[in-house]
């Protein structure tokens, strides 16, 4: 199998507009008649939604730190299926990626120039225009030749100030032999709503969200060359398809595992449910907001969001607090990240929540992110003691006040001291510390596991 042809959209920095254009591109090129597979690096789960809206498929991402270098091409030679072109969106900088002191090659990990190595796709460069003139030759100059396994296709300028200051940045990209594939003008109107988390998601902004998408794709196809952008996409990193069917062995019992959705859990990889139903799972989405668990649940996952968004609505659902924490006093399996977590404490910003971790949180005052090295301190329904994992820290609550309980994961944090963190309690593992599914397969099957014994001892005599 051929790979899906591709571009790497990237900046020389975070702010550039890069999101305007990869969800603009991927809305045009479905619009011109192209199946477009849209992907996002890192571990980002807002930009996705927005992607997906534009090619009416689910974005997807791309992070070797989660998932693992070997992984990378599989993953999106499996998300891009039936597409005939893919758009990949990159993170922060070209070069950005994990901050490791130890890393000494000129390309970091997780970074969009790595990614863009691994596919073999070239790289368009989104410029923001303002305050650039002549001088941006030397910047294009820098970013075609830090790595000579990057290969710049060509440039989008973007927050064009006018007719003339388009004319002297396109003769800025021909003095260093990059063609410029577009120019956008500044359009304050197309900001999309953000939080302290970054853009608002789609799911919660609805009927916005696609207004936004749509005045992305209309921007995009009037003043970017389609037609150059696609003719440029190919991919030539070898590889084999991902299969969740080969990760995972399925169970017999076909166990209900209820994942919690809705405008207050946004955050999770369109492979968890994947995997989940390959290792035998029934997949039921539900949400908290309104909804009670679903029937038969014997399993339930509580992915990351903004519950601190909804915590009024989520504590006004009395009944399906009470039937968590009722089931999860049984023994019921709970797999809870971030959004999860902040559900099953007591409180949230002096709203009741679920009680089954003995903490209270609240929003904090400061924004916590990075990649983690985490070892699991407690046997959970996913993790043997000792087990070791990836994992991606992004909020900005906290917990006060917690009472007794097993940590969950253990990592060393940049000052050099020792982070204990979440709860492992009854069957529910509980942590601010996002996990990639594709990249621990096992606990998934584990989880599904637990799920189809807990449907056998609770199944009436």
């Amino acid at each position: 199998m051929v790979n899906t042809p591709a571009v790497v959209i990237a900046a020389p920095a975070s702010g550039s507009g890069k999101t305007t254009v990869a969800t603009g591109l991927i809305g045009a090129l479905r619009r011109a008649g192209h199946r477009v597979a849209p992907f996002k690096v890192g571990p980002d789960y807002i930009d996705p939604g927005y992607h997906g809206l534009a090619a009416g498929r689910p974005g997807r991402n791309l992070d070797p730190v989660l998932v693992g270098s070997d992984r990378v091409v599989p993953l999106y030679r499996h998300g891009s299926q039936g597409c005939d072109l893919a758009v990949v969106e990159g993170v922060m900088g070209l070069f950005d990626g994990r901050i490791d002191e130890h890393h000494t090659e000129p390309i970091a990990e997780g970074s969009t120039a790595q990614i863009a190595a691994m596919l073999g796709a070239p790289v368009i460069l989104v410029v923001d225009a303002r305050g650039h003139s002549q001088s941006l030759a030397a910047l294009l100059h820098g970013f075609a030749t830090y790595d000579s396994g990057i290969r710049l296709g060509g440039v989008i300028l973007n927050r064009v100030g006018s007719e003339r200051h388009e004319q002297v940045l396109r003769a800025a990209c021909a003095r260093v032999g990059l063609p410029v594939l577009g120019a956008l003008p500044r359009l304050a109107e197309l900001a999309v709503p953000s939080r302290h988390l970054g853009l608002i998601p789609a799911v919660e902004h609805g009927s916005a969200a696609q207004a936004a998408v749509d005045a992305m794709t209309d921007l995009v196809a009037a003043h970017i060359d389609l037609a150059a952008v696609a003719a440029l996409a190919v991919s030539s990193a070898p590889g084999r398809d991902w299969d969740p069917a080969t990760e995972v062995t399925a169970a017999e019992s076909g166990p209900v595992v209820a994942m919690a959705g809705g405008p207050a859990f946004t955050f999770g990889y369109a492979e968890h449910r994947e995997l989940l139903a390959a290792a035998g799972a029934q997949v039921r989405v539900f949400d908290p907001l309104r909804d009670e668990l679903p029937s038969g649940t014997a399993g339930l996952v509580l992915p990351g969001g903004f519950p601190e968004e909804h915590a009024a609505e989520l504590a006004a659902n009395t009944g399906l607090l009470a039937t968590i924490a009722d089931q999860a006093g049984r023994g019921l399996p709970v797999h809870a990240e971030c959004a999860g977590l902040l559900y099953l404490t007591r409180t949230l910003d002096g709203h009741r929540m679920a009680g089954v971790i003995d903490a209270e949180a609240e929003f904090g005052p400061r924004l916590t992110l990075g990649y983690r090295d985490a070892v699991a301190l407690t046997d959970s329904p996913l993790w043997s003691v000792g087990e070791r994992v990836r994992g991606h820290e992004f909020h900005r609550t906290r917990l006060v006040t917690p009472g007794s309980g097993a940590p969950a994961w253990a990592w060393r944090a940049p000052s050099g001291e020792t982070v204990r963190e979440g709860a492992a309690v009854h069957r529910v593992h509980a942590s601010y510390l996002h996990t990639h599914p594709a990249g621990n397969p096992a606990a998934v099957g584990r989880f599904v596991t637990a799920a189809a014994e807990f449907t056998r001892s609770h199944a009436p005599a």
